[in-house]
């Protein structure tokens, strides 16, 4: 079920959990920056991003990320080796214009694209089952993973600043594959096979 009218706080093992705010995105010609939400608010039930969709959330404390126990177990779990620090942000990033636009082209990846945010804030688009974009809000403590093969984008917020952790399971590359031609990739099979073919089987 996608819909939801609720902001969920969930009990995990180490206390209350809050889950990623996320919506229906409604498609206009206003800055990317913007919420881009319907009028009421379509909100997307958090387990749908994550049961149904394949994202993956933990929070973390990020003033003292490098120890926080769930980040080391997070990190050891799925293997990542490297960590590479980015902000985004005008006079941080060289050629923010270019590549925060570049940010925003709809992509996938051959590989998890995992983040922990540091500082700030932004928007991930993840297309859903059916193609509509789904919006997810993340913010200091976030730590995302997306799997392989999902279209995505990504913008900073109206603040137009944020640091992240990005996080590898290999040497540090960045590997960006545009649509349509991420349809015919081995990665984009594997989710729709694994993924969203077995959504729209319980539908």
């Amino acid at each position: 079920m996608r819909m939801s009218n609720t902001i969920h706080l969930r009990k995990g093992s180490d206390g209350e959990h809050r889950d990623l705010e996320a919506w229906l995105y409604r498609p206009t010609d206003e800055d990317r920056r913007l919420p881009h939400q319907h009028f009421p608010n379509q909100l997307i039930s958090p387990l749908h991003l994550t049961v149904e969709l394949g994202v993956m959330h933990w929070e973390i404390d990020a003033d003292n990320w490098q120890t926080d126990p769930t980040f080391l177990r997070v990190k050891s779990e799925q293997g990542y080796v490297f960590t590479e620090t980015i902000t985004v942000a005008p006079g941080a990033l060289d050629e923010y214009e270019k590549k925060t636009h570049h940010f925003f082209q709809e992509h996938l990846h051959p590989y998890e694209e995992s983040r922990l945010i540091l500082e700030g804030s932004g928007y991930w688009d993840i297309r859903d089952y059916n193609d509509d974009w789904i919006r997810f809000r993340v913010c200091k403590g976030d730590m995302v993973t997306l799997p392989p093969g999902m279209y995505h984008r990504f913008t900073v917020d109206i603040n137009d600043f944020i640091k992240a952790v990005l996080l590898f399971k290999e040497t540090p590359t960045r590997v960006d594959i545009l649509r349509p031609d991420g349809d015919d990739t081995q990665a984009r099979k594997e989710y729709i096979t694994n993924v969203l073919d077995k959504y729209n089987r319980r539908l």
